[in-house]
């Protein structure tokens, strides 16, 4: 359908956090500036190794993984993360990842990757602990959670639910070095596996934590004519922190739930992430019309009327307060 753009996730880089469209197309996403866009239709898989879902089934609104059960399972067949593809002949690291205070977790990562996988999943500092073959990652792995209990996953409503109310840089890196020298320390090692000396890297800045208010909100699913629409302040991982009307409310977009969408701009009539219309139209260069396809999802300044969510949210108590629900905002 024309002016719609089929949305396939983000994808963080050198030059920070992009929303990924069909056929190669990305729009960079800038703090201060607006993401606004309405979800049309219903949400179907986005098919799975680069292959479309010959079905184009539909998938549930409120699932972070937009396949179907078939594509799912083709795309955990050759999957290192599901442990179904142990041959990897590349050179992978394990780090450490921190995400609060008393929230730390082991990972791998294939070498050539850098820290693209630490800044996917919102590590907000981590280290790098050694490198080697996969399997000898893994037992890496296997050794920390065992001897030292660091697991090797934590869930997103655990990283959100802190990352408003985190302690400084120096604080950060030296609860990281303290776990980098206990596991170093442990008898067991992979011999196989080089350690790697254990620098502290932070992405506060990069995700724009400084001065974070607390979620308020956080988007269940994306509906059929639903619109987001609130100005940038962070973003760590896949969620976006984005300032609702007045500046009262924060509401958390996991962008995740975009994927499998087609996207159009808020406004009636218009034109798709790549064109104008109401609250996708800014100053800044972007999202006016004749605009490079995708680019009107982060706009220039903001708009008036900027901040509504006509989409399922799930209230965040504020403190001392009490009861979630889901809410249309």
């Amino acid at each position: 359908m024309a002016g719609l753009w089929r949305c396939v996730g983000v994808r963080w880089g050198e030059g920070g956090a992009r929303l990924r469209w069909e056929e190669g197309r990305s729009s960079a996403l800038e703090y201060g500036k607006v993401v606004a866009f309405r979800a049309v239709g219903t949400r179907s898989c986005v098919g799975a190794r680069g292959n479309a879902c010959p079905r184009r089934a539909a998938v549930p609104g409120r699932s972070t993984q937009a396949r179907c059960a078939e594509c799912a399972r083709l795309d955990r067949a050759h999957s290192v993360a599901a442990d179904t593809y142990l041959d990897d002949p590349r050179t992978y690291r394990v780090y450490l990842a921190w995400f609060g205070v008393g929230m730390l977790k082991v990972g791998i990562t294939a070498e050539e990757r850098g820290p693209a996988r630490l800044l996917e999943q919102g590590a907000v500092a981590f280290c790098w602990l050694g490198r080697g073959p996969l399997m000898a990652a893994r037992r890496c792995e296997e050794l920390l959670r065992a001897a030292l209990r660091v697991p090797d996953r934590i869930p997103y409503a655990d990283k959100r639910a802190v990352r408003a109310g985190l302690p400084g840089a120096d604080e950060r890196a030296a609860e990281v070095a303290a776990l980098y020298a206990r596991a170093v320390a442990l008898p067991g090692w992979p011999e196989s596996l080089e350690r790697v000396e254990g620098q502290v890297f932070d992405h506060g800045e990069e995700f724009g934590l400084g001065g974070l208010p607390p979620a308020t909100g956080v988007v269940v699913e994306l509906v059929d004519q639903g619109v987001v629409s609130g100005r940038l302040l962070a973003a760590a991982g896949p969620d976006l922190h984005l300032e609702a009307e007045g500046g009262r409310d924060v509401i958390v977009l996991d962008t995740r739930l975009m994927s499998g969408w087609s996207l159009a701009a808020p406004g009636e009539g218009g034109s798709g992430p790549g064109g104008s219309g109401a609250g996708a139209s800014g100053t800044g260069g972007r999202g006016t019309a004749g605009a490079a396809a995708g680019e009107s999802v982060s706009a220039g300044a903001a708009p008036g009327g900027f901040g509504r969510f006509t989409v399922p949210v799930r209230e965040v108590p504020r403190e001392g307060e009490g009861g979630v629900q889901d809410a249309l905002f």
